[in-house]
């Protein structure tokens, strides 16, 4: 993987990013052994500092590099900026980085990244690891996870698309914006569209008249106009629900997320996905899908 060498193999993969607690561990956890079970070798990278639970096989850690515990103790720096060094250090050495890669020639990548919002929205640091990694021929796709819970809070949910567009467009990466945890959105509270609604992003006047509702709100609803104006004038967000625990929910995601960064997988691997598809609707598969939760919303909103 020498650097700008075009005669290289092409590698691909995705960048996990998304704000603490939002199931980026979880995720990787998921997608690889989703993935291995069709046939896909899967390497997943933690690149986060302060990740000390991983579930998941890990081939490369950051942790042999740099932990956020020793910068804070070291350095005298709070979480925030400890992770923001430990990234410009991890910049600092893409070396260490690429040799550690060089190990796993022909898999496929998960890149398990850190929590902190404004590493993805402002801070250039790994920004320019993503663009180091496009150098040495990787297609990657940044995957955003949101937790689905800000769908049943429209102040909040305004603020998820204002953070997810910036992220886009800071980031550079072709971009999946997913709604995690879509299992649990129904112990959050009803929604107050349907799911359609919030995954393709529609017409958000609706939203700003269902703030304007709450007194507190009122005061801000031409605020809330213009932050609504500018998600729709880009027209890039729209996001994928995800149940890591639903097969087709997952194979949702992984489809998309192949789509974005060019991934075209064998003849071999699409039986695989046909096989571990069709045993999904024996007895394994007993979890809630995002449909059954659509058409429950859908219900509720007759009903009312």
């Amino acid at each position: 993987m020498s650097e700008g060498s075009k005669g290289s193999s092409l590698a691909f993969g995705q960048v996990v990013i998304g704000p603490p607690g939002s199931g980026k561990t979880t995720y990787c956890h998921g997608m690889q052994e989703f993935m291995g079970r069709i046939g896909r070798k899967v390497t997943v990278v933690n690149l986060d500092p302060a990740n000390e639970a991983m579930p998941y096989q890990c081939a490369v850690d950051i942790a042999e590099l740099i932990t956020l515990p020793d910068v804070m103790e070291n350095l005298k720096l709070g979480p925030n900026g400890g992770l923001i060094y430990c990234m410009e250090y991890l910049e600092a050495n893409f070396d260490w980085l690429q040799e550690k890669l060089a190990a796993f020639r022909g898999h496929y990548y998960l890149f398990d990244c850190p929590g902190q919002v404004e590493l993805y929205t402002h801070h250039d640091a790994l920004k320019n690891v993503f663009a180091q990694l496009a150098k040495w021929n990787f297609r990657l796709a940044a995957v955003h996870l949101v937790d689905s819970h800000y769908c049943t809070d429209p102040g909040k949910f305004i603020s998820v698309l204002c953070t997810s567009l910036s992220t886009m467009l800071h980031v550079e990466l072709p971009h999946v914006n997913v709604l995690s945890k879509m299992d649990l959105i129904e112990q959050y509270g009803k929604l107050a569209f349907n799911l359609d609604y919030y995954t393709e992003v529609l017409d958000l006047s609706y939203l700003v008249d269902h703030l304007a509702s709450d007194p507190f709100f009122r005061n801000y609803r031409r605020l809330n106009e213009k932050l609504v104006e500018v998600i729709e004038d880009y027209s890039l967000v729209s996001f994928v629900p995800l149940n890591v625990q639903d097969k087709e929910s997952m194979r949702q995601v992984m489809q998309a997320v192949d789509k974005a960064n060019g991934y075209s997988f064998g003849d071999q691997e699409h039986r695989s996905l046909e096989a571990l598809m069709s045993a999904a609707v024996g007895a394994d598969f007993h979890f809630a899908s995002t449909l059954a939760v659509q058409e429950r919303s859908l219900r509720d909103l007759r009903v009312v």
